[in-house]
């Protein structure tokens, strides 16, 4: 990848982003591989999703919870016949590899980080599987992985969760290929996005950043990620909470979206309503004259249908992801 190239501007980025494609390095992301005759009976305990109920080349999302429910971490989980990967973000790798291996004491199971084996890229956008086609790269439905092989390299192909947007990932363990691949599809028309852009689709698209606006304090259900939960896989740490809040029927805040008016809010600003702490600004992003956020707010202020204040301005709760005219 070029170092020397110079990005579009950040609107050009996320137009290409979700109108035709844009392809991003994919250095922030980390892998664990489960290996052992006990993998999956073992991380259906350590996981909230369905991991024995998942077909081969197949992954969902899952938190990893303590005793007391909450949130650790958080990865994606993908089958294949020997072993299982979990995908994580880089900063994850070890803090999860030091949770999850206290929990391995009779069983026939190895996690190991792989991370630096992968060098990997993404691609994202409403022509991002023509583009690949361009190239002679077919793509598997979502949430599915495949290994294709080319230029004699294998390369692992998996259709990412994306709410808007068609998203790719290509992963191999030759780094020559990956750029040989990332420089195709600058060729074919794909936008080279720096990960300034990659963090704004993120937050156009909702979907929340463990660490940023998942923490370690959060209950999966407030994070209002039920694609992580699976009501009925068995025990696994945690489910006794996860359990009680499902029975209960609700929890006191959720996460949402956020149009801003005024200042652009930094993470972990307080939002209030009346004059009371109804909630927090955990990302924000300042895109072609509108002010999009992702945050918490207690589920009282949300009914009120109406804006909460802030140090700088005002924040309305709106669902995301974001709306088209909202972009």
């Amino acid at each position: 990848m070029d170092p020397v190239q110079k990005p579009e501007s950040l609107q050009k980025q996320l137009a290409a982003l979700t109108g035709s494609a844009g392809v991003y390095p994919l250095a922030g992301t980390g892998w664990l591989r489960a290996t052992g005759g006990d993998r999956l009976r073992w991380l259906a305990g350590m996981l909230t999703n369905g991991i024995q109920q998942l077909e081969m080349g197949t992954g969902n999302y899952n938190f990893i919870l303590s005793a007391q429910g909450r949130i650790q971490g958080d990865c994606y989980a993908f089958l294949r016949a020997d072993d299982v990967l979990l995908e994580t973000s880089s900063e994850q790798v070890q803090p999860l590899l030091t949770l999850l291996d206290r929990f391995i004491i009779m069983d026939d199971v190895e996690l190991t980080d792989i991370s630096a084996e992968w060098h990997g890229i993404g691609i994202a956008g409403a022509e991002a599987e023509a583009m690949l086609a361009k190239i002679g790269i077919d793509v598997p439905a979502p949430l599915h992985l495949q290994t294709i092989t080319r230029n004699g390299v294998e390369i692992t192909v998996i259709a990412a969760y994306s709410p808007t947007v068609l998203r790719f990932e290509l992963w191999c363990s030759d780094a020559s290929e990956i750029t040989a691949i990332h420089d195709a599809l600058l060729t074919a028309g794909a936008a080279g996005c720096d990960p300034e852009a990659v963090e704004a689709f993120r937050i156009l698209n909702g979907i929340p950043l463990y660490g940023t606006d998942i923490r370690d304090k959060d209950l999966p259900q407030e994070t209002d990620q039920t694609r992580a939960l699976h009501f009925a896989k068995g025990c696994y740490i945690g489910q006794e909470i996860v359990e009680r809040i499902r029975s209960r029927g609700a929890v006191h805040r959720t996460f949402t979206g956020f149009l801003i008016d005024g200042d652009l809010p930094a993470a972990g600003t307080p939002l209030e309503l009346d004059g009371k702490a109804v909630g927090e600004i955990t990302s924000a992003v300042d895109v072609s004259d509108r002010k999009l956020a992702l945050g918490y707010i207690r589920r009282e202020a949300l009914l009120q249908k109406k804006p909460v204040a802030y140090s700088g301005g005002s924040a309305m709760p709106v669902e995301s992801p974001f709306a088209p005219e909202t972009t």
